[in-house]
């Protein structure tokens, strides 16, 4: 995980609501694509992104992905946001 890549997932609004959806719960692609005008391809895309930088990880549970928010690496980079702006 590259941090610079994370900041440039963090910068599309999309992927930003996907990650504030998936605070709520866990969602599988279909019941996140649901809350978009996206194509398949274009949620497809989102959440690899999301997956690549670790932000989201994923299950198969039968037949479905479960997405999930990796939680420790939002932590990560709240962590490292804070120590940019702190004094010392």
């Amino acid at each position: 995980m590259q941090k610079a890549d994370i900041f440039t997932a963090l910068g599309d609004q999309s992927r930003r609501e996907i990650i504030q959806l998936l605070r709520q719960r866990d969602m599988t692609h279909g019941e996140l694509r649901a809350q978009f005008e996206f194509t398949k391809p274009t949620m497809t895309h989102h959440l690899k992104i999301l997956k690549n930088t670790g932000l989201v990880t994923s299950e198969k549970k039968g037949k479905y992905k479960i997405y999930s928010l990796n939680t420790s690496v939002l932590e990560e980079i709240t962590a490292m946001i804070l120590d940019l702006f702190s004094k010392k």
